[in-house]
């Protein structure tokens, strides 16, 4: 998630430290640098091009079949594929609870050109897929991958209105090529920002997440971030203004080779919905 700056074609370096932080605000919060050497033409947002069929999202076991009715989740799929085209919409200032970030940010993108905002859609989808097979409701922060926005605020303001009792926010990330693997970024407490009561629920969640990911998916903790891929910041719009407990994944690092293949593959897409699906549904069951 760590993304191109929608200024212009130069993208921004941005290692965040916060202990040893990174990510997007509901947009992202990750300035990295992306790629774009290689050309190839990137495989759709509904998983096409790999040589793996696409197919639709499977629905989750019969046996599961009702186990979160009257639970409601909100999936936050990062950035959106139009926002590049509106750089004075997305790079307005908002209030994300402890100073100012911009409206939303572009993202990154593997070498190849697969964006992390039609990796972040196809995943959500899934996942949607998924939780309303077990009798979830979900909502989802954007309608579709051809807008722009919406601002981190917004995004926030999805879950809390819905009530969600978990939401998730879905990246990929952008950082240097040499790190890899996944993390978690959960919530510090922002007073300004409201998001007292939500941080230690936001943890349990993040963990039940963590585990269910990198055993379903066996994409290793990160390389170069957080502690047992687990991060904590408190610079996110989107955790600042949630009122409901709520965390951000950044599924792999899409300046990694290793990674970028694997994110670009759509049987793999198909794993990481499913392994949230399974994090998501140990937390709510308080398992």
């Amino acid at each position: 998630m760590r993304t191109l700056s929608a200024r212009g074609p130069v993208a921004v370096g941005l290692a965040l430290c916060l202990g040893a932080l990174t990510a997007c605000g509901g947009g992202s919060s990750h300035d990295r640098t992306q790629s774009t050497a290689d050309t190839a033409t990137p495989p759709s947002a509904d998983g096409g091009g790999t040589g793996v069929p696409s197919g639709e999202p499977s629905a989750a076991p019969s046996a599961l079949a009702g186990s979160l009715r009257g639970k409601t989740v909100a999936i936050d799929p990062g950035h959106n594929g139009g926002n590049d085209k509106a750089p004075s919409e997305i790079n307005k200032q908002v209030d994300v609870g402890n100073g100012h970030k911009e409206c939303d940010t572009t993202g990154t993108q593997t070498a190849g050109g697969y964006t992390e905002h039609a990796f972040t859609w196809d995943v959500s989808k899934r996942l949607r897929k998924l939780l309303e097979a077990q009798g979830a409701k979900v909502v989802l922060t954007r309608k579709n991958d051809t807008g722009v926005g919406p601002c981190i605020t917004q995004r926030a303001a999805t879950g809390n209105k819905a009530h969600a009792d978990a939401a998730i926010s879905i990246h990929g990330d952008g950082a240097p090529k040499s790190g890899h693997g996944f993390h978690i970024i959960e919530p510090l407490p922002v007073p300004a920002g409201g998001n007292t009561k939500i941080v230690e629920p936001s943890a349990r969640l993040g963990e039940a997440v963590r585990d269910a990911y990198h055993s379903g998916t066996g994409i290793p903790y990160s390389t170069y971030v957080g502690t047992k891929a687990i991060d904590k910041r408190d610079d996110l719009g989107g955790l600042n203004l949630s009122t409901v407990p709520k965390i951000f994944i950044e599924c792999g690092n899409m300046q990694n080779p290793g990674d970028a293949t694997k994110m670009s593959d759509p049987a793999f897409r198909q794993r990481a919905a499913a392994a949230l699906d399974q994090g998501i549904t140990a937390f709510l069951s308080g398992r």
